[in-house]
């Protein structure tokens, strides 16, 4: 019986996922970088030391928070994405990822849509994979080393969303160059511009009313 290694075939189940369809995006080019053991550490920690991440909400007005600005966007998304129940986990997992690393749901869905044009296995000319077009060296240094993981839809959306707070922690909250950090092109202003005029797009009163709700609420229970 002919024996496979784990590298092989993962390589086999990934060509398989994809089937040959893979489609090369253009954005995402995040530089490697030096990291503090610290830093490595908290990333690593982020992220889940490489275990699969799970949609583990604080509670129920958290989730249902999340549901409905899900709903309030399905139709916008209804053409990139027709059918409904990836449609809605898709949106529900982003809202999710979004706050748990301390950002805006409408700014990672800009974002998607300038990196991957919400392609799943959308790759670009770099290597950078998935919605969020992470580079697989991050799965190197603060995941298990499995840069294949980065096509499954929450561990994409983990890695991005640390990825995005971690380039803001690191310009002390400017957007403008944290975005170029994860483009790879800091300082020029073509795809900060790009990501802003996309998030825009997302914004929708019903939407911004359910997450300005949820941290409303959020805020109440840390002041108790």
């Amino acid at each position: 019986m002919l024996k496979w290694s784990c590298r092989r075939f993962s390589a086999f189940v990934l060509a398989c996922a994809l089937g040959g369809a893979a489609v090369t995006a253009q954005a995402g080019g995040q530089v490697e970088e030096p990291l503090a053991d610290s830093v490595r550490t908290a990333l690593s920690m982020a992220v889940g030391r490489g275990a699969a991440p799970q949609l583990a909400f604080a509670d129920a007005a958290q989730k249902a928070s999340c549901e409905r600005w899900a709903l309030a966007l399905e139709d916008k998304l209804r053409k990139r994405k027709p059918d409904e129940l990836v449609r809605r986990e898709f949106l529900v997992t982003v809202c999710y990822e979004a706050k748990r690393a301390g950002l805006e749901p409408t700014l990672v869905l800009g974002l998607i849509q300038v990196e991957s044009g919400f392609r799943k296995y959308a790759i670009s000319s770099v290597g950078a994979r998935g919605y969020m077009q992470v580079m697989p060296f991050w799965a190197r240094t603060i995941g298990n080393g499995d840069a294949s993981t980065l096509f499954h839809m929450q561990t994409n959306l983990r890695f991005g969303c640390v990825i995005l707070r971690h380039y803001l922690d690191r310009e002390k909250g400017n957007l403008f160059l944290a975005l170029g950090r994860y483009n790879g092109s800091r300082g020029r202003a073509e795809y900060p511009n790009m990501v802003t005029a996309a998030r825009r797009s997302w914004q929708v009163p019903a939407a911004d009313a359910a997450i300005q709700m949820a941290d409303a609420g959020a805020a109440r229970s840390v002041s108790r």
